[in-house]
């Protein structure tokens, strides 16, 4: 099983386009939003990444039921899909209903005790208000994708993506701005019209599957297994812990940002939200690398490994380089698709150069990370995040003491962050056993 860089390509075209149309949405909602007011355009930016890193819980378990199904096509154990995809499934709903309830509960006092301005604390809390809907329909959708790209059979989430995309732009501008005779709701809009594109997606990805998938070859039946139920959670526990930490110091980041003023906070989203598309790249490929390893360990080619993780991160170059180079070129047109206030467009260059320089270190980071993961050692990647975001607050930390700090200068701890990460990956594959590690 000698991946070609065609066959790697092939897989992973349609997961990064899915990712791309799934970060289009928040970034059409800082698009809109920065033509509304800068309060809004940072709180926004707060609010989404509070709702990612409670969305990372899901997806981590994903990751693992992502895992678990790759191993049995390696395996060619293919009946047993179904019944492990159904308790996926099962687990990622009632997941969702008591993340949803929770969050109804804490989010007020919680950002009420991290954010200063209670103008962008108002703001926030009106978009995650009506964000909260998106747990009860994303979760589930995650579970369903990760059939599709355990399984390799990823085109369906790329039409999927797109309609999701196309609805959310849709409800942004119907009901961000008041358009044909919908209520003017700024914020609540945005929240309200991700909400509703993410409930269509997966109207649309159940139909497809009940529709279009092979029952018959995955065993497809309705049938709870509490044993299994645990044995997914046991692989998963260890990558959804890991992926909420992923995330949740992007969190800190802005509220460290927000103390800094309103218009360092709107620059940063800005800056964010470009990131997004070569955040996509990479966890594209880092997706597709988890799937990859997980067959050629199950089919016991752990030779072929290594290899396939040089092959992905030189695809992850050929694709990012030059996409680089051209945000550089055009930043300043860039830049003012979010905004045309000056003070947040100077603010927010020279972050925005060192955020495009981030890229070249986090490619290796992220794929061997994956690989990792893809061995089915959960816990090993676990253990590398508790060390890297105990380093990356520290360091935090000492920033948010240090008056007059740059913004840019801020943006360097997102550096520090991949090079830990490499470094801690690389040296688990060069010295562990991995390739022994059984699920």
């Amino acid at each position: 099983m000698d991946y070609t860089y065609k066959q790697i390509w092939l897989i992973n075209y349609p997961i990064m386009v899915s990712l791309l149309m799934e970060q289009l949405i928040n970034l059409t909602d800082s698009i809109f939003l920065g033509h509304v007011s800068q309060i809004e355009l940072g709180a926004s930016a707060l609010g989404a990444m509070y709702y990612t890193a409670v969305y990372m819980l899901g997806f981590g378990f994903s990751l693992g039921l992502q895992v678990v199904v790759a191993r049995c096509i390696g395996e060619q154990q293919y009946t047993d899909i179904g019944k492990i995809f159904y308790q996926g499934l099962i687990f990622l709903s009632l997941f969702a209903a008591i993340v949803f309830v929770s969050s109804k509960l804490i989010s007020p006092l919680l950002l009420r005790r991290l954010i200063s301005s209670d103008n962008v604390y108002e703001a926030a809390i009106q978009y995650i208000e009506w964000r909260d809907y998106s747990y009860l329909f994303a979760f589930p959708l995650l579970a369903i994708r990760a059939f599709f790209i355990g399984t390799t059979q990823t085109k369906i989430l790329t039409l999927n993506s797109i309609v999701m995309v196309v609805c959310n732009i849709l409800f942004n501008y119907l009901l961000i701005f008041g358009k044909a005779g919908f209520p003017k709701l700024g914020i609540s809009g945005a929240a309200i019209g991700s909400s509703l594109a993410g409930l269509i997606g997966l109207f649309f990805l159940i139909f497809y599957i009940y529709k279009y998938a092979d029952m018959k070859q995955y065993a497809f039946r309705l049938i709870f297994d509490f044993k299994l139920t645990l044995y997914l959670f046991n692989i998963s526990v260890w990558t959804m812990v890991r992926s909420f930490l992923s995330v949740a110091p992007w969190f800190l980041f802005f509220v460290a940002i927000e103390n800094l003023g309103e218009y360092e906070l709107a620059a940063a989203n800005v800056v964010r939200s470009i990131s997004m598309i070569f955040f996509v790249i990479v966890n594209s490929f880092a997706a597709t690398t988890i799937s990859l390893v997980s067959s050629l360990v199950g089919a016991k080619q752990t030779v072929q490994v290594m290899p396939v993780c040089r092959k992905v991160i030189a695809l992850n170059y050929v694709i990012g380089i030059p996409l680089i180079l051209l945000a550089f070129v055009f930043s300043d047109n860039l830049l003012r698709l979010f905004t045309n206030d000056l003070e947040v467009l100077h603010t927010a260059f020279y972050p925005f150069c060192v955020m495009l320089s981030t890229f070249i270190i986090s490619v290796p980071a992220y794929i061997y990370c994956n690989t990792v993961i893809g061995t089915g050692n959960t816990r090993a990647a676990f253990i590398f995040q508790i060390i890297n975001i105990t380093i990356y607050l520290f360091y935090l930390l000492i920033l948010t003491n240090s008056p007059g700090v740059p913004l840019a200068v801020y943006w360097t701890a997102e550096q520090l962050y991949v090079i830990v990460l490499l470094v801690l990956s690389l040296v688990y594959l060069k010295k562990s056993a991995w390739y022994k590690k059984r699920l």
